[in-house]
């Protein structure tokens, strides 16, 4: 496989670290579900110290977690469901935006739940929400999938090499071109 095609198929560090697990272990569902679940453990403090009566914490960030793994998980699934008609191959999402946002959603909600300020949730829970699955279905979804085809016996890159040829084929100069450059030189030289 051409170093191209690996960087395709593997990504970067977090998606080479799900690559070496087993398929069915990183199905996207999976990763977005795992993503939830992290998502819930990060949100335990704000929960245990929000508020002045805070006897039912537990409850709430128990009903929370397990609605964020299903959403997760549900969102992971639906990426693979589109990814397996689209075919699409895997985007790069911006880490530039993506990485900071829970951080920033965890801490707009903690200032909301303690009542420092009022915050509209949605905000913050979008921001805590989004960079995940957006992430499996950019990037990892479409790579679960071209490993499923490696898995299968497939090339998931057959019919692309083709397309690559006949890019440089058409990309090569031709006589057209050599007219062009001799009529700039001469019009360089003609300046001088």
């Amino acid at each position: 496989m051409s170093e191209n095609h690996q960087e395709t198929l593997l990504g970067a560090s977090l998606s080479r670290k799900f690559a070496k697990l087993p398929l069915w272990l990183s199905h996207p569902s999976n990763i977005g579900g795992f993503y939830g679940f992290l998502i819930a453990i990060a949100l335990i403090l704000p929960y245990r110290f929000a508020g002045e009566d805070n006897s039912g914490w537990l409850n709430d960030w128990a009903l929370h977690c397990a609605l964020l793994i299903a959403a997760c998980f549900f969102l992971g699934l639906c990426s693979t469901l589109i990814t397996a008609i689209s075919g699409r191959f895997p985007v790069t999402p911006p880490r530039t935006i993506l990485y900071p946002m829970p951080f920033i959603g965890l801490a707009l909600l903690s200032i909301n739940r303690t009542d420092i300020i009022a915050i509209y949730p949605f905000l913050s829970w979008t921001l805590i929400l989004l960079p995940g699955p957006l992430y499996v279905h950019l990037s990892w979804a479409p790579r679960w999938r071209l490993l499923c085809m490696i898995d299968d016996g497939k090339n998931p890159f057959d019919g692309l090499e083709n397309v690559e040829e006949e890019i440089k084929d058409y990309a090569k100069p031709t006589s057209i071109d050599s007219e062009i450059e001799s009529v700039v030189d001469d019009f360089e030289t003609a300046e001088e």
